[in-house]
């Protein structure tokens, strides 16, 4: 299933265990080198702490929010030493320019979907200026035209296998 990166913002975290929300999701941890989610920084109920829930602890993601076994499922950032430089670099691929391999502008990313399946970003949302384009419609872009990405911008494969969506509320309802 296909999740956009705005969905997940402010989704509760929910115990097994507890039968309650133990936290909430706060922003995503995307390592730059594979487009995988690692994980999500949330805060827990009550201590409003950072903390980090990765994948591997996830049961399942459903429309009330991730399903974990219990409060363990959440770790102290300082406590991820395999992970410790991806929190580093804390990338983000909103507003990161969209690029063809000629140089052609496509635009800015404005959201993203995650397949929940495997946890990687699986395709691209990308919005045009309205000099270029007066209707405001989104580009979906897919994984496998991605070339590189950088700090600064996302260099894609030509444009003609991009499917133009009307709106980003066209995007969301196809996702679920």
């Amino acid at each position: 299933m296909l999740i956009l990166k705005s969905a997940l913002n402010n989704r509760h975290i929910i115990s097994i265990q507890d039968n309650r929300p133990i936290g909430i999701v706060k922003d995503i941890i995307c390592n730059p080198n594979n487009l995988k989610i690692e994980g999500f920084y949330c805060t827990n109920t009550g201590q409003k702490s950072i903390k980090v829930l990765l994948n591997q602890d996830i049961r399942e993601v459903s429309i009330q929010g991730f399903i974990v076994n219990d409060y363990n499922a959440l770790t102290d950032p300082s406590e991820l030493i395999r992970l410790r430089k991806i929190l580093e670099i804390d990338y983000d691929l909103i507003k990161k320019t969209v690029e063809t391999i000629g140089k052609q502008k496509i635009g800015k990313v404005v959201d993203y979907a995650i397949d929940s399946n495997n946890m990687y970003v699986s395709k691209l949302y990308v919005s045009q200026s309205i000099l270029k384009n007066l209707k405001g419609s989104v580009i979906s872009i897919d994984r496998n035209q991605i070339l590189e990405v950088n700090d600064y911008k996302i260099i894609i494969d030509n444009m003609e296998s991009s499917v133009k969506l009307k709106s980003v509320a066209t995007a969301i309802s196809q996702s679920y």
